[in-house]
């Protein structure tokens, strides 16, 4: 897993902003863009290189966004993270680390209110 400094429009949204902990998707979970806006939450496991053997944080997971495409032969690992992401669960100048990740379910809870009052009350409440 890698991460990018510069941003350009996404393979999603274009120059939508949709915030910072944000990822691109390497081919294998691209799936034709149909990843486009699902959460993965991504964990810092230790170290791809010799020169920052130990470059996880302290808080070594975050959760992202997929806005992106990171296409072959550039990608170089499952995601792509964005320099904000990247750097809560490792040291930016490792340039990678090993990771896992899995695909988070953002549940939404709906809850209804009603207002009424002496004169007037809320249709379908």
């Amino acid at each position: 897993m890698f991460h990018y400094i510069v941003i350009t429009a996404s393979a999603c949204y274009g120059y939508q902003d949709q915030g910072v902990m944000i990822a691109a998707a390497n081919q294998d979970l691209w799936q034709g863009g149909a990843v486009c806006g699902k959460y993965f939450q991504v964990t810092c496991t230790g170290a791809l290189n010799q020169g920052v053997p130990h470059p996880c944080t302290s808080t070594p997971t975050v959760t992202v966004m997929i806005t992106d495409f990171c296409p072959p032969p550039g990608c170089k690992g499952n995601l792509d993270l964005s320099h904000e992401a990247f750097s809560t669960i490792a040291d930016p100048s490792a340039g990678g680390v090993k990771i896992s990740y899995q695909q988070y379910a953002i549940q939404y809870v709906f809850f209804k209110f009603c207002f009424d009052t002496f004169y007037w009350r809320v249709a379908g409440c």
